[in-house]
């Protein structure tokens, strides 16, 4: 319609209309303008399929220990547009659910904490977890180490491996940890009935192994494994140095063959289980804790990588994004990144957290979460305000889980 057919009233009409619109867009343009750059990039960016992932651990936190304090962290996650959560179900010795093979074993059910007593924390998870959209995969947190004053320790010494020199404590910051020899059939044989116990028992959506489930590279020397290197080896004993390349390789190749009993027995029970794997960068995680996650990663045993990088120095960050086998292992299955956002004595700021993100983001990563629930807002120097309202910058939308099995496509 041309303007000389309009009268005087539709086109002062049509102006102010065309004003308000105008004056709209302004308005939008200036509050992207205004906001961080980090949070223009979520905005304009922000993936509709993305891990957002937290770890709920029962050290240095409480969200576990009660069921009311359980379900309000479920919902504040969900309000922040959180979709996933990896809650710890294997540690300090115990399992933190009623657990018939650790009462077998280790003598008791479930861990003895206060808290976790006359409750199913695993089933509470998975009921309001589901109830609320969330992923559910259940942390198995130490893997073969336990407290070396552990009732699992003590009831089993047979089960333990050792130096050279024949000690068998290793530090964990202050903490004196032992660790099941991962090449015993009878301990392959508890883990994996811990393993399929849960898998079986629960309607979970996978269950995630991380460094633990390998074996710190100076053990080893225990009289069980020495004498199935000889037997291997033709007499020859195991080499002085726990480093020695064809050491290190006998051994991952054997916690390798344990890691394809497991996917299998797994996928027995609960083909639907996600089998996930939270390791550090491969170099650390295969010469210091065996655990060759690369290999894994090629023969189809894990179907989620999460891995951690931990790091201050953003160039050292984004280094450990672009090695060739986080690439590759991108061209097959969801890769996340696991951020630290605090420690019970370490503060991290939301811009160094909000910063790794972004760098995430901008290199195609399936997603992250983030190393523990209780530093999200909780245990830091900046307010929980502050905190949650940069949370909700960097989530502003929600977004599904990125599921291989579902058809998550790289």
């Amino acid at each position: 319609m041309s303007r000389k057919f309009l009268s005087r009233n539709s086109y002062s009409w049509i102006k102010r209309s065309w004003f308000g619109v105008l004056l709209a867009l302004s308005m939008v343009t200036v509050m992207m303008l205004s906001l961080p750059l980090n949070a223009q990039t979520t905005v304009n960016r922000l993936p509709t399929s993305e891990l957002r992932g937290v770890w709920l651990t029962n050290i240095d936190s409480d969200v576990l220990f009660a069921r009311d304090r359980l379900q309000n962290s479920l919902q504040k996650l969900d309000d922040l547009n959180f979709n996933t959560v990896y809650p710890a179900v294997w540690n300090w010795g115990y399992t933190l659910y009623p657990s018939q093979v650790a009462a077998k074993v280790i003598g008791r059910s479930l861990d003895p904490t206060p808290g976790l007593q006359g409750r199913d924390m695993l089933q509470e998870i998975v009921t309001e977890g589901h109830k609320r959209g969330l992923t559910v995969i259940p942390w198995f947190e130490f893997g073969f180490m336990a407290p070396a004053d552990s009732l699992l320790a003590k009831n089993r010494p047979q089960w333990l491996t050792n130096r050279r020199n024949g000690s068998r404590i290793v530090k964990e910051g202050i903490h004196d940890r032992v660790w099941l020899n991962p090449f015993r059939p009878d301990v392959q044989q508890f883990i994996l009935d811990l393993i399929v116990e849960i898998a079986k028992n629960y309607d979970i959506d996978g269950i995630q192994f991380d460094d633990h489930f390998g074996l710190p590279s100076e053990l080893g020397y225990d009289a069980y494994t020495v004498a199935l290197y000889r037997k291997e080896h033709r007499g020859k004993a195991p080499p002085k140095n726990p480093l020695d390349r064809e050491w290190l390789n006998w051994r991952a190749n054997k916690i390798t063959k344990f890691m394809e009993r497991v996917f299998k027995a797994v996928k027995t029970v609960n083909k639907n289980c996600l089998i996930s794997v939270a390791p550090n960068p491969q170099r650390f995680s295969y010469d210091f804790f065996l655990a060759d996650w690369q290999k894994w990663e090629r023969m189809g045993l894990i179907e989620e990588l999460v891995l951690q990088i931990y790091r201050d120095d953003l160039k050292v960050f984004v280094k450990e994004l672009e090695y060739p086998e986080v690439k590759a292992a991108k061209s097959h299955i969801p890769v996340s990144i696991g951020i630290l956002t605090g420690l019970k004595n370490r503060s991290i700021s939301m811009e160094q957290i909000q910063t790794q993100v972004q760098k995430v983001r901008e290199r195609n990563f399936a997603g992250v979460s983030f190393f523990f629930y209780e530093t999200l807002w909780n245990l830091s120097q900046e307010k929980a305000e502050t905190r949650q309202a940069t949370w909700q910058q960097i989530f502003p939308t929600p977004a599904k889980y990125p599921n291989l099995l579902l058809g998550w496509k790289p």
